[in-house]
């Protein structure tokens, strides 16, 4: 009898919930109900801005009926090429004042960004699985939202930049004079009319570019975009190389966007996960030393790798752009590399990526201290991480220090003397606190070589880029312990 009034009583209590609340804090309080994440009030406060977001998703206008003007990539001459864009141009226009008159505006998108393990990512995902699922007889509200169906994405920041370059690069191969803007974000927009980003951020000049007229026109066509990011907008791109010409778009996000700020959170939630110790070794010994403690390690990697490896000819994998990643120790489940093999090549998204895609277990031995004396190598292993984490393929590491000394934190500022810029990269501890390095940029623009160091062939592209990396090491430090856990991975 106690059983059943409990059940009363709890029912009782989730009813009164659904009919205050929108689906999003509904399914963010039943999971703490359940005991699976602790209340947080920066967590409730984005929950319900995300259910008002879903709310709206009602009014959503359609996406644009199709337009004659993605055949300007065709046209070669300078006068008619000039023409098909004006006429581009004022099609968009006119086509915008129709839809805002008939359907009136989309709704805002939304921009999250704060500290990492905060739960960014989290309510995020639980709100776009919630977008198109009707409301069940559990949540109240049902008969006044219901919702047509919403076609939507949900995609890494790094895996979107790679699917809109190899769509440049597609239209490019026929209209080498053509805009592909235009014609890429109306392929978004009849994709997906919610996009949904995961680890927004710019450190490339040309993304820069890309993105300031890719948002733009996706505006164009009533798609609506929910973001997660560690930087602030007004810290986007921040010492990039001619970032004047990316401030327009940081104007136009914060116009278009509802920016909604975690900066004051700052438990990791992350980190109160508990490791099995199956993900990640190390042993601060000489990796080619005969002792217990590597040969126990070999041992563990040996029982993780499981079956019987193909060494007789190199599996290629095929990625983006007509390329190839050669993996040398591989079977049906499994590839086994060295730190140098994948860290140490000019290797990136695209190439991580499809390695994830074809095997489900990735072991990595012989991993460095990360310092900034390996910015460059520190850039790809994070990247390697982040691809990892997306996909739930278990990354094994077999390294040389503990994971809380496994990234060295350091700081970037520039600092100038007459007018050229110098970038200065210090660690703030590890065996290399004393280590300096610059990069020097002229009064032109112009950017010499990072090489104080010596090392031929090692740069590192602006501040940006280096204060981005400081960023990406504490998500990284954090994921690696979340992906440590029992369960992790995909089957």
């Amino acid at each position: 009898m106690k059983t059943v009034m409990k059940n009363m009583v709890v029912q009782h209590r989730v009813a009164r919930r659904c009919l205050r609340t929108g689906p999003v804090t509904a399914a963010y309080e039943r999971k703490v109900d359940a005991g699976e994440v602790r209340r947080d009030d920066a967590q409730v406060a984005l929950a319900a801005k995300l259910d008002a977001l879903h709310e709206s998703l009602a009014s959503l206008p359609p996406v644009p009926m199709r337009t004659d003007h993605q055949k300007e990539g065709s046209t070669t001459s300078s006068g008619p090429l000039l023409l098909a864009r004006s006429l581009a141009s004022t099609q968009s226009f006119l086509r915008k004042k129709f839809y805002l008159w008939s359907f009136g505006p989309p709704p805002r998108g939304i921009y999250i960004h704060g500290p990492v393990g905060v739960g960014k990512s989290f309510l995020m995902d639980l709100f776009y699985a919630l977008v198109n699922v009707p409301n069940d007889d559990s949540c109240c509200n049902s008969d006044s939202h219901s919702h047509a169906k919403i076609s939507k994405r949900r995609v890494h920041f790094h895996e979107f930049m790679l699917d809109v370059h190899h769509r440049i690069f597609v239209y490019k191969q026929e209209h080498p004079r053509g805009d592909a803007i235009p014609i890429i974000a109306q392929q978004l927009a009849q994709e997906a009319q919610l996009l949904c980003f995961d680890e927004f951020q710019v450190t490339d000049v040309a993304d820069a570019m890309i993105l300031k007229r890719l948002f733009l026109f996706l505006s164009d066509w009533n798609v609506v975009v929910v973001a997660t990011s560690n930087r602030a907008p007004d810290a986007l791109y921040e010492g990039g190389i001619n970032r004047s010409l990316f401030l327009p778009f940081i104007d136009m996000l914060k116009h278009t966007f509802d920016i909604f700020s975690m900066e004051d959170s700052q438990k990791d939630y992350r980190l109160e996960s508990r490791a099995d110790g199956q993900s990640y070794f190390w042993s601060n010994k000489d990796i080619h030393g005969d002792n217990n403690i590597y040969n126990n390690i070999q041992a563990q990697l040996e029982e993780i790798f499981g079956g019987t490896a193909y060494t007789a000819e190199a599996e290629s994998i095929s990625v983006l752009f007509g390329r190839t990643v050669q993996v040398a120790r591989f079977n049906d489940r499994c590839a086994w590399f060295d730190f140098s093999e994948l860290c140490n090549q000019p290797l990136g998204a695209a190439d991580y990526i499809s390695l994830c895609r074809r095997f489900p277990v990735i072991i990595m031995e012989r991993v460095p201290q990360l310092d900034s004396n390996h910015l460059n190598e520190a850039r790809r292993f994070v990247t390697l991480i982040d691809a990892c984490y997306e996909s739930r393929t278990r990354l094994v590491l077999a390294a040389q220090v503990p994971l809380d000394e496994l990234f060295v934190d350091f700081e970037a500022q520039v600092e100038s003397s007459d007018g050229d810029g110098e970038l200065i990269v210090n660690d703030k501890g590890g065996n290399s606190s004393s280590f300096a390095t610059t990069m020097i940029r002229t009064k032109e623009g112009k950017y010499y070589e990072w090489s104080a160091t010596g090392r031929i062939g090692v740069s590192l592209a602006q501040f940006s880029s280096a204060n981005d990396l400081a960023f990406s090491f504490r998500r990284a430090t954090s994921r690696l312990v979340e992906m440590g856990g029992k369960g992790w991975g995909r089957q």
